[in-house]
């Protein structure tokens, strides 16, 4: 079956915070940390989060198999919580997220972080353009890669 991106109606919310929970196991385990961010956002949180942003969703049939989060500030694009369900990962849904953020906007860069040891996703950003911006820790085992992508913008 083959997958199409489309915007992420309100409605299916709850799809996605079930679907982000799925995805972000393999983090949490990476991590040793069930407490990310990620995993603990209630479902009002993830509506209000939703409210401000833009999301695309990679949908196979009815089912709900991927999706990215962007949100336009201080004239930069910043995209955020990319996930694939985690039963078809490595078919190249997530590849085709980032771009699908990037469509929407008319910013001339976009910006997004994943932790140091996410090494997949580091590679999958640098495989989009993304560059390295510099590094944080939030406290010792988590750092976190600030990425940056100049676009092409008409």
């Amino acid at each position: 079956m083959s997958v199409r991106l489309a915007p992420l109606p309100a409605s299916a919310a709850g799809e996605l915070l079930t679907l982000q929970r799925a995805a972000y196991v393999s983090e949490a385990q990476l991590y040793d940390d069930v407490r990310l961010p990620a995993l603990v956002q209630t479902l009002d949180e993830l509506v209000g989060e939703l409210d401000g942003s833009t999301c695309a969703a990679a949908w196979e049939g009815t089912r709900l198999v991927g999706a990215v989060r962007s949100r336009e500030r201080g004239g930069v694009l910043h995209v955020g919580r990319l996930v694939v369900a985690p039963d078809l990962q490595g078919r190249g849904i997530g590849s085709r997220l980032p771009g699908a953020a990037e469509a929407a906007t008319a910013l001339p860069r976009a910006t997004l972080s994943t932790g140091a040891r996410s090494l997949a996703d580091l590679r999958l950003y640098r495989r989009h353009g993304y560059v390295d911006s510099h590094r944080e820790t939030l406290r010792p085992g988590l750092e976190l890669v600030h990425l940056v992508e100049e676009l092409d913008v008409p």
